[in-house]
């Protein structure tokens, strides 16, 4: 069974592991807007959990708007959860303001002991820093890019990473997003650091998602055609989920061997292993038929093939 609210639409979402459930933080807004693209300014984290990834028990809200005036009042938008050496947990989110009419992304977290009740902690922790991201100047850009965080600990033990959905301060405009990048000793203070990537032709990279697979490294990222440089768009196939190798969990990546996911509608999907130790997307269902559908899929196996990944 999909993951599908009667009354709420649902897309981005991303996984945890509690070692006995699969948890699935989304993001959703009402059907009572009746616009799906009117879903962005009002979107928070809903949570749900699975034992086989298909059957979802919804639990409690992990996040709303914060109250005014805060850097995340409007909404609360696409992260990544990790547990903490002490064994809580940290759910890292894009929150925008409506000070900044929902212009400026910025990174903030929240803390749990349970990954049920979740409390902000202060924040922003990180944004786009204009030494060498784009800053917001109303023509080169429809916002300014630093969202949807994936946080992993380093691999070599030496405290963590995150990876960020930026945009690179020169270049085609079309086509310079790049993975932004910011360090931190304990998951508390954070240093933003400059890209992990050079701008190749992709407008936004969303949802990035650093992954192994059997032995081997991947980026996964979401873009379709309308926000791609041109020669990218005379290139693509179909699908909006692209994966990349890589040659370490921190790239460098080959975005010259980058393909999309053979599927039509399924966008920000997450890689999951599922109790057997295979492999599985998990995202949401976008545009079908020119009606945005808003749920989350059953998984997609996937299987690496070389130096990529296809659906299996």
């Amino acid at each position: 069974m999909a993951l599908r609210l009667p009354d709420h639409w649902v897309w981005d979402s991303w996984p945890a592991y509690d070692g006995e459930h699969h948890h699935l933080f989304f993001l959703r807004a009402s059907r009572a807007l009746h616009d799906p693209d009117r879903r962005h300014r009002r979107a928070s984290i809903g949570h749900a959990r699975s034992t086989d990834l298909r059957t979802w028990e919804l639990l409690p809200d992990a996040l709303v708007a914060a109250d005014e005036p805060a850097w995340d009042d409007q909404a609360t938008w696409t992260g990544s959860v990790v547990q903490a050496p002490d064994g809580s947990w940290r759910l890292f989110y894009t929150g925008v303001s409506r000070a900044d009419r929902g212009l400026i992304q910025r990174v903030g977290v929240a803390r749990s002991d349970d990954l049920v009740t979740w409390h902000r902690l202060p924040g922003p922790l990180t944004e786009a820093d204009g030494r060498w991201y784009e800053k917001y100047d109303g023509e080169a850009w429809f916002d300014e890019a630093w969202r949807d965080p994936w946080v992993l600990a380093d691999p070599d033990g030496d405290g963590w990473h995150m990876l960020v959905t930026a945009r690179a301060r020169e270049g085609d405009a079309a086509g310079r997003s790049v993975i932004g990048h910011a360090t931190s000793p304990d998951l508390e203070t954070w240093t933003v650091r400059p890209p992990l990537s050079e701008p190749a032709g992709f407008g936004q990279l969303e949802v990035p998602q650093a992954v192994e697979v059997d032995g081997a490294h991947f980026l996964l990222f979401c873009c379709w055609p309308a926000q791609m440089a041109p020669e990218r768009q005379a290139a693509w196939t179909g699908g909006g989920m692209w994966v990349v190798p890589g040659e370490s969990p921190l790239g460098p990546w080959d975005f010259s061997r980058a393909r999309t996911f053979e599927h039509p509608s399924v966008y920000a999907a997450r890689l999951v292993q599922d109790a057997d130790g295979g492999w599985a997307l998990i995202g949401f269902r976008d545009l079908e038929d020119g009606r945005f559908v808003g749920e989350i899929t059953d998984p997609l196996p996937v299987q690496r093939d070389g130096d990529t990944l296809r659906l299996a």
